[in-house]
């Protein structure tokens, strides 16, 4: 039976001080952490492409992007959390929208607030939105994956219980080794996905085909891992016994990535024959 690794979610803080009476407390949370490295591979990879000849982008384009995607990320993953998993408990608590560092970033809130951030991105530079998302989409599995290790560290999101071998006891879910659920997602989300649209984008493809592989392989993976990871206390399996709300918001997401990714070569080919 193996034990997740009791690690403190608090990676560094600074001694108190004191404001106007009020003694501050400063805590740098390896969750927030995640993302910064995800935020900083994203930067890394993409400059790098960006100095590709015949790239389209320069670096400070890039640096701009993933400014407009964080704000998205941030804002819209902590408001889809709120909407889609839990906002009985925040509509009476509200101070607690901000406690981020405590978890509970819905990965489909943040999609469609970086969508909305990218396209405000793409008008100020005369760029499309699937232009946009084709640039990106290919390291941002950096991110989901670094989160996913976040989720670990934090020992939430776990399993169901199991009697694989590699079943794991978290802290807060009783005696019982459960599956590491976090630690699948890092991979599928993060280390597959990444390995797939790198590749993938490695050749010139029609704009939306990068974009459309992103939704149909992150809804496809987080659609299967959904069945053995534990659903929120507070929804429960919403039908059939099974149903979670990861895949009632992953189920579309693989629904559009496919219709988006047939439209990209049809427009291309219509294109080519003209």
């Amino acid at each position: 039976m193996l034990h997740a690794p009791n690690i403190n979610p608090v990676a560094f803080g600074f001694p108190p001080f004191s404001v106007l009476g009020h003694t501050i407390h400063i805590e740098v949370h390896w969750y927030g952490l995640m993302y910064v490295f995800g935020f900083i591979g994203l930067w890394y990879f993409a400059t790098r492409r960006a100095r590709q000849p015949g790239s389209g982008w320069t670096a400070d384009q890039v640096a701009d992007a993933i400014f407009y995607g964080a704000l998205g990320v941030i804002l819209g993953g902590r408001i889809g959390y709120v909407l889609f998993y839990n906002l009985d408990y925040y509509l009476s608590r509200p101070p607690a929208i901000f406690e981020v560092w405590d978890g509970g970033m819905s990965f489909h809130g943040g999609l469609l607030g970086v969508i909305a951030a990218l396209w405000l991105f793409g008008r100020k530079h005369g760029k499309s939105l699937l232009e946009v998302t084709d640039f990106v989409a290919p390291w941002v599995p950096l991110g989901l994956g670094a989160g996913r290790i976040g989720n670990f560290i934090n020992q939430e999101l776990w399993g169901k219980v199991t009697t694989l071998p590699w079943g794991m006891v978290f802290r807060d879910a009783g005696p019982l080794p459960r599956q590491p659920s976090q630690l699948y997602e890092a991979v599928l989300e993060g280390l597959v996905l990444l390995t797939i649209l790198v590749l993938f984008s490695r050749k010139r493809r029609p704009v939306g085909a990068v974009s459309a592989m992103f939704l149909t392989f992150y809804g496809l993976f987080r659609f299967l891992v959904e069945f053995v990871r534990v659903p929120d206390p507070q929804l429960g399996y919403l039908a059939f016994g099974w149903l979670t709300m990861g895949q009632l918001l992953s189920a579309p997401m693989i629904i559009i990535g496919l219709g988006l990714l047939a439209w990209s070569y049809r427009r291309q080919a219509r294109r080519g024959s003209t």
